[in-house]
């Protein structure tokens, strides 16, 4: 979420400053944000109260004339998770697995939370944790943090086993057709995660 400083919001109300966030936010805020801000959390229970809000989460609210976003929702909730595998190869285009309630997403190995059992997690260590990390847009335009192209194809290869064979064959034979497709990148990854042989023989097979 972008961040205002305090100056921005002189002579509005604790309510007008709220919107105003909500309204820079795409319709969230959070009860953290306030928190940046010096607000009480009361106002946004007063606001939910008559209706002005839903909240969405644990500490997340929406404008309730805005019809929540799951995958922005999920990522606020869990900021140390990053979309990957199918899911963000779902934001990139190159999916044909449309995700449902159950996200493919990476965390470290040493993390841990009750709300990763849901989905389809993915634990590596630190000196990949981040390789490739990028923005990506939602189908409902919110920003969420996913890996690249590059290191989602490295990704299903490495994790094949636990991925359907037919989409990991569709994502690859896709990305051979992207014209932004960056293979040096794509070497460079396969390289730092000690499996550069294993992806150059999916290329290799599926170049057309």
């Amino acid at each position: 979420m972008e961040r205002m400083i305090i100056k921005e919001f002189k002579d509005k109300s604790n309510i007008e400053i709220i919107e105003s966030i909500m309204k820079m936010n795409n319709g969230y805020i959070t009860s953290k944000e306030l928190d940046n801000f010096g607000i009480h959390r009361m106002y946004l229970n007063a606001m939910w109260k008559k209706g002005i809000i839903e909240k969405v989460a644990n500490g997340i609210y929406i404008d309730s004339k805005k019809i929540e976003d799951s995958y922005y929702v999920f990522s606020l909730s869990m900021p140390n998770a990053i979309y990957s595998h199918m899911t963000a190869l779902y934001f990139h285009g190159l999916s044909i697995k449309a995700p449902n309630d159950k996200y493919d997403i990476t965390v470290r190995k040493s993390y841990n939370s009750i709300h990763l059992k849901s989905h389809e997690v993915f634990y590596v260590s630190d000196d990949i944790y981040e390789l490739g990390l990028t923005e990506v847009e939602t189908p409902m335009g919110n920003k969420v943090k996913a890996y690249d192209i590059e290191r989602c194809i490295c990704d299903i290869i490495r994790s094949k086993n636990r991925m359907d064979s037919e989409h990991v064959k569709h994502s690859i034979r896709e990305y051979i057709k992207r014209k932004d497709k960056d293979l040096v990148k794509l070497s460079q990854y396969a390289e730092k995660m000690g499996i550069k042989d294993k992806v150059m023989y999916y290329i290799e097979v599926f170049y057309e």
